[in-house]
């Protein structure tokens, strides 16, 4: 763990932290697919991405999910933080979208560390200001954007997250993520295709216009 912990976190914390968080994390392996965190679920672990990519979903009260935004490596779940010290159940769910290798943290160390190590609150209130841009720019696409233009930034960032322009989803997968219908994805697709911008197959889109 002592490697990944230094090749992931090295750059920002001092070798006391780093010797504290090996002294008491867990290193976590999940697959592709997995639930790192489910709805409701009580929260006393913090995560640390060590290497992979995790999608966190948002839940309404009919059960329909939308995508909020992905951790890669050196990043935290910020709402997951903010369950853990109100205390609160998980008001997200984690999806490893790839094979995902993470340590986890007992909650009680935040506190500590946020009084003890600088560069520890200097990484927890980047983490909340990261999504919480991340989550501003989801409400602009929402509120602003034209569901072709969303989509089209759905893939891009799927592109960049997966480190790949081909892309192995299906249609509803795509509608899942976007809370939207399979026909209107399929359609939106389509005219992005005719567009150049993608090209479509069997379950797998290829990103044509994306600057990687």
């Amino acid at each position: 763990m002592k490697q990944e912990l230094e090749e992931a976190f090295g750059f920002m914390f001092e070798k006391e932290l780093l010797e504290e968080i090996e002294s008491v994390g867990v290193l976590r392996k999940y697959k592709q697919g997995d639930i790192l965190i489910d709805y409701n679920e009580t929260l006393q672990q913090i995560p640390l991405l060590i290497d992979g990519a995790v999608k966190i979903m948002r839940q309404d009260e009919k059960g329909d999910e939308l995508a909020l935004y992905y951790l890669e490596r050196g990043d935290t779940c910020s709402m997951t933080l903010n369950c853990c010290l109100g205390s609160k159940k998980s008001e997200i769910s984690a999806v490893a979208e790839t094979d995902v290798i993470f340590i986890s943290i007992p909650v009680q160390k935040m506190q500590d560390w946020m009084q003890k190590y600088q560069t520890w609150m200097a990484f927890v209130f980047e983490s909340y200001n990261s999504r919480f841009n991340e989550l501003l720019e989801s409400i602009d696409n929402l509120a602003f954007n034209k569901m072709h233009e969303r989509l089209h930034k759905y893939l891009e960032d799927k592109a960049l997250v997966m480190k790949s322009t081909s892309l192995n989803l299906s249609h509803q997968d795509i509608a899942n993520d976007m809370h939207t219908s399979r026909v209107v994805v399929s359609r939106l697709l389509k005219s992005l295709e005719n567009e150049g911008l993608i090209k479509l197959g069997r379950n797998k889109i290829e990103v044509l216009d994306f600057d990687a």
